[in-house]
């Protein structure tokens, strides 16, 4: 049964709350404003193509080939030139993108459609907003997109399985489309040729999956700032390296963020007084590199937050303020109309901005993935960890404590590592050269989606271990709140007594740690 919290309206930005609830069944609101921009803006596409100079002015998608053939005639039939924008487009290779990146990239679509910018029809925004309050997600192809022209391939198969072609998934089942749509009392998209080219003139997939990874490492970076506390005060660690006049001195303001909220996290503790003068790195400069980790998805936070509310397609239509508005000035400008509105033609499906974002979030990612790699490495090395056995077995040799899951965060790190390598330097021209410059966009989102997860399941490692050493002979926390999260997690996870599979006990714990360090 859908609530009030499962209701999304296309009025303002979308945030990545929003795309996390289009995973599952919501109610997506089309309101009068956004209709009265939908219906003025197909009115000025209609006007600028059949009205008073219609026949001299081109209108890229609507009657013309498209990418590097834009020179030459589209299809004059509009059914038929929707099948011309689609069909060369189904070229995608790979598995399926996972669905709840399809529908938050669908999500995104809509609401840039419903703009009124993009000249399509009300029916488009209607039956997209209808889609969200079933199962139904097409089935897209990973590879395939550059990013450039928008992710082309991944939304036409998305648009093709609207129409009920191709593949998609209903209660998480493969079927083919068409059925797909039946069981979900959905009617296939008619489409004319704009419709269609918006529809996959977008950036919707890489934003999507930017948005969705950015909102797990900033979950994963508050988890690993609140374990990296617990593990300073199980070990009795001196908390002097968060001293608030060190940290200003620092002159970083993420450094100085954390800190604050890692003082709180520890406020009411005590150091043991038995450990060295100074720790290794992974606590002592925690501060510093959850620090500039903040000041780096600050940044990324920006970026998302400008796809997230901005109009990815091509062209536009914008309406007129006056009797001249928009008068464009002739053929081959880019920009051409009449009194009551213009076209124009440019570049808003270029996915640059995300491209860096995305290859920062990934690097991002591989540090946190450190920290939380080499303060597990310390927790379970009795050289280090105040004497606790090694491991954290109960009984060493008969027992191995955490030696797998050890051994299965060094593989994360390494594929977070593999993946980090950034994308957006990658350009490849392509499209006779049309295309001669492209960000790759797509590929640095779904890499940085990927290694998100990774960097979930790090955390669930560390989170085990701690939970494991307080059963081992690590001191119980002094600090009320590093108390409280120890505690959840005994409560989540019995002690490692005698070895088992751990595998579901580090999701069991990754799970616990996004709800507790959701703001």
């Amino acid at each position: 049964m859908l609530t009030s919290t499962d209701t999304v309206p296309l009025s303002g930005p979308l945030d990545a709350a929003a795309l996390r609830r289009a995973a599952h069944p919501l109610t997506v609101t089309v309101d009068e404003e956004a209709r009265a921009r939908v219906a003025r803006g197909r009115r000025l596409f209609h006007a600028l193509r059949h009205g008073p100079g219609g026949a001299d002015r081109r209108i890229y998608g609507a009657d013309t080939g498209f990418g590097a053939l834009v020179g030459y005639a589209g299809r004059t039939d509009d059914a038929d030139q929707c099948d011309n924008t689609l069909a060369h487009l189904g070229a995608g290779q790979g598995p399926d993108l996972a669905p709840e990146i399809v529908r938050a990239a669908l999500l995104l679509r809509t609401r840039s459609l419903a703009q009124g910018l993009s000249g399509v029809s009300a029916e488009v925004v209607d039956r997209l907003a209808a889609m969200f309050a079933t199962t139904f997600a097409p089935a897209v192809p990973r590879y395939g997109s550059v990013g450039a022209s928008g992710d082309l391939i991944p939304l036409a198969y998305a648009t093709q399985a609207l129409r009920g072609r191709g593949h998609a998934y209903l209660d998480g089942d493969r079927m083919p489309a068409g059925e797909a749509l039946t069981a979900a009392g959905l009617r296939p998209l008619v489409l004319d040729g704009r419709d269609a080219l918006a529809l996959v003139n977008g950036t919707s997939v890489t934003t999507a999956a930017t948005a969705l990874a950015l909102d797990s490492v900033r979950a994963a970076h508050r988890s690993l700032t609140a374990l990296s506390c617990l593990l300073t005060d199980l070990l009795g660690c001196d908390t002097g390296f968060l001293d608030a006049d060190l940290l200003r001195a620092y002159g970083h303001p993420g450094a100085v963020d954390v800190g604050g909220r890692m003082r709180q996290a520890l406020a009411g503790g005590a150091p043991s007084g038995t450990r060295p003068l100074q720790e290794p790195y992974s606590i002592r400069c925690a501060p510093q590199l959850l620090g500039a980790a903040e000041d780096a998805l600050r940044h990324v936070d920006g970026v998302v937050a400008a796809d997230l509310g901005g109009i990815s397609d091509n062209p536009l239509f914008f309406p007129g303020t006056g009797p001249d508005a928009g008068l464009g000035t002739g053929l081959g400008t880019g920009t051409e109309g009449a009194g009551e509105g213009k076209v124009v033609h440019g570049g808003n499906f270029f996915g640059q901005p995300a491209a860096f974002a995305a290859d920062l979030l990934a690097s991002v990612t591989a540090q946190l993935g450190n920290l939380a790699e080499r303060q597990l490495d310390l927790l379970v090395d009795p050289a280090r960890n105040g004497g606790l056995p090694p491991m954290l077995a109960t009984e060493p040799g008969a027992q191995h404590g955490l030696q797998g899951v050890q051994l299965a965060t060094t593989a994360f790190v390494a594929e977070i590592r593999r993946a980090a390598n950034p994308a957006g330097m990658q350009s490849l021209p392509t499209n006779l050269h049309n295309q001669d410059v492209v960000p790759f966009g797509t590929q640095a989102a779904l890499r940085a989606h990927d290694t998100a997860g990774l960097l979930g399941l790090l955390c669930g490692s560390l989170a085990l271990g701690l939970r494991q050493a307080a059963h081992v002979g690590a001191r119980r926390p002094t600090a009320p709140r590093c108390a409280e999260l120890l505690d959840a997690l005994a409560d989540a996870i019995p002690p490692v007594d005698p070895d088992r599979p751990l595998d579901s006990d580090v999701r069991t714990a990754a799970r616990l740690l996004v709800r507790y360090a959701r703001p």
